[in-house]
């Protein structure tokens, strides 16, 4: 086998040739499971889309690393279930760019983590995470309070999600800007129209507990309280399993 080697290494065509070989097999065992993606990914017509608040808060999720301590991806095994809920779906990532999907767990998985606490849990948590867990690691966000959310480029924001797939209208793309003031301002003008084009399972309200101004927590805790609540296919998944 040496012998093997030492030749191929000191013939540079059969080298090239051997690399190819070995990169096509790679490629072939990555690629070929996309042609079969329409029959593995589940079907979710209830599945709706980020509100452009919740995007923001995505984005700010990203921006701050949170994804680096916590995955948002339950895997089958039963401990997973039994701790964070029906294990995740490929569906509920469709509209994700980038997905988030990893195995890290410095903190507890987060894909089913919308609504398991209030708004005001989250923002106390953000805060100053030993506020209320005492045994966290977690560093404070408490400045998200005072940023101001960014929301005047929202709509070129959806303009590119909705080039890679993900279904927002022009309607959305066009009232981007006010449709995060709305979400996040239940009083105001804008709200209404939140729910028009987003449906009724929206969460519309001062998630800071401070209505009057959208801030960066707005959007963050926002973004948390949809985690695993865009679509019920997960959960009419593992009740069809049961039975």
């Amino acid at each position: 086998m040496p012998n093997f080697h030492r030749k191929l290494e000191r013939s540079a065509i059969g080298f090239v040739l051997a690399i190819i070989v070995v990169s096509s097999i790679g490629g072939f065992v990555e690629i070929a499971p996309l042609f079969t993606i329409d029959e593995t990914v589940e079907k979710a017509p209830d599945m709706r889309v980020y509100t452009p608040l919740e995007l923001a808060g995505r984005n700010i999720y990203i921006r701050e690393g949170c994804y680096a301590c916590h995955s948002q991806m339950i895997r089958t095994l039963r401990d997973e279930v039994e701790r964070y809920g029906p294990y995740s779906l490929a569906v509920e990532s469709q509209y994700d760019h980038p997905m988030l999907w990893g195995s890290k767990r410095t903190g507890p998985d987060l894909a089913r983590v919308g609504g398991k606490y209030s708004d005001a849990w989250q923002v106390a948590h953000l805060r100053n995470p030993r506020d209320v867990v005492p045994v966290s690691v977690m560093p404070a966000y408490r400045w998200l309070e005072d940023n101001t959310l960014r929301t005047e480029d929202l709509g070129l924001h959806l303009k590119a999600m909705s080039r890679v797939g993900v279904p927002y209208t022009q309607a959305m793309i066009d009232n981007a800007t006010n449709d995060a003031y709305g979400q996040a301002n239940p009083d105001s003008n804008y709200a209404a129209g939140v729910t028009e084009r987003y449906g009724e399972a929206t969460n519309i309200r001062a998630f800071d507990g401070e209505p009057g101004r959208v801030t960066e927590m707005d959007a963050l805790v926002a973004y948390l309280q949809v985690l695993g609540k865009l679509t019920n296919a997960a959960t009419a998944a593992n009740v069809a399993i049961k039975e």
